[in-house]
């Protein structure tokens, strides 16, 4: 019997050159969406008869009321072998089996000091001025060599970006609540006293933490507040971490520099949305895992985890 499969939140109609799909033909019938599908009802429409899901990272949730409205569903697919946004223990009970795929971080680590050199130098007003024929050069650059770099988090992403830093001669301190001394340095930084003593000397700030219940609004008015007037904060692992209120206030009302992000709240970001226009915010649309080499390897992991699925010994099962 031909299965249903549909690939969600395809933005850049990717999956389909990413890897060889041939191993599904006649198993599997493969439909891949590009368009994100925010309506709930449309969602449950557009899933109703499919038996296997592949979900792009935490582009779609999958929580325990959607699972239950699912029960054509049999094999759930996300890129990553962690995924926040689906409730496995919930698809689990319901009979689904979920799965993931092997990824690279290393390039959200890039992708941070592309916020953070983009900043620095200033570089969308003079690019957007240089193609508008406006005044040759407008602004003045930051140095990075000799700046503070502080980093929330020092896992691999955050030890990565350590590195960079001391690459360009940052003096780089790190906080997060298990972090020991040995272990900064061991990843070439200090250990910051606290949060706020981090906070309070570090010109750029870069979070790297998982969202958690202990780290979800770590960062409100008072930290911001505790920022330096002319530091930056730049955030490629989670928006909830940082308090969104308080952000949109810390740079509207100049608390801080600026900002670098690459993750929202809402995904897409409503066009409304402050965040959009700010002319000290430097957005990207979530892009920290968007490479073509991960892409290959998602893609590719996907197709095997259908195929072991559909022979019966499924690989990569995440826990529940």
């Amino acid at each position: 019997m031909t299965m249903n499969c549909v690939v969600l939140d395809d933005y850049q109609d990717a999956a389909s050159a990413s890897a060889d799909w041939s191993p599904l033909a006649g198993r599997a019938e493969v439909r891949v969406l590009r368009a994100h599908i925010d309506d709930r009802e449309a969602l449950v429409a557009a899933l109703a008869e499919q038996e296997i899901v592949v979900a792009m990272r935490e582009r779609t949730a999958f929580d325990a009321d959607l699972l239950r409205r699912l029960p054509k569903l049999r094999l759930l697919v996300t890129t990553g072998m962690r995924n926040a946004s689906i409730d496995v223990a919930a698809a689990n009970e319901a009979g689904v089996t979920v799965c993931g795929t092997a990824g690279s971080s290393s390039s959200t680590g890039e992708l941070t000091f592309a916020l953070i050199l983009g900043l620095a130098r200033h570089l969308t007003a003079e690019s957007n001025g240089l193609r508008a024929g406006g005044p040759w050069q407008l602004t003045l650059g930051r140095d990075l060599s000799g700046a503070t770099l502080g980093l929330l988090g020092l896992g691999r992403i955050g030890s990565q970006v350590a590195r960079i830093g001391a690459a360009f001669g940052m003096d780089v301190v790190a906080w997060s609540q298990n972090l020991t001394g040995q272990r900064a340095a061991e990843a070439g930084a200090r250990l910051a006293e606290s949060k706020q003593d981090l906070l309070r000397q570090a010109e750029f700030v870069s979070v790297h933490l998982v969202l958690s219940d202990r780290t979800r609004g770590l960062l409100g008015e008072e930290e911001l507040r505790a920022m330096r007037p002319d530091a930056y904060l730049i955030n490629t692992s989670r928006a909830p971490i940082v308090d969104r209120d308080a952000l949109v206030r810390a740079l509207t009302e100049g608390w801080i520099a600026g900002a670098g992000l690459d993750v929202f709240e809402s995904e897409p970001l409503p066009a409304d949305d402050p965040l959009r226009t700010l002319p000290n915010v430097l957005a990207t649309p979530h892009l920290g895992y968007v490479t073509e080499r991960n892409y290959r390897t998602f893609y590719g992991e996907v197709v095997e985890d259908i195929v072991a699925f559909l022979d019966g010994a499924p690989v990569r099962v995440l826990p529940s």
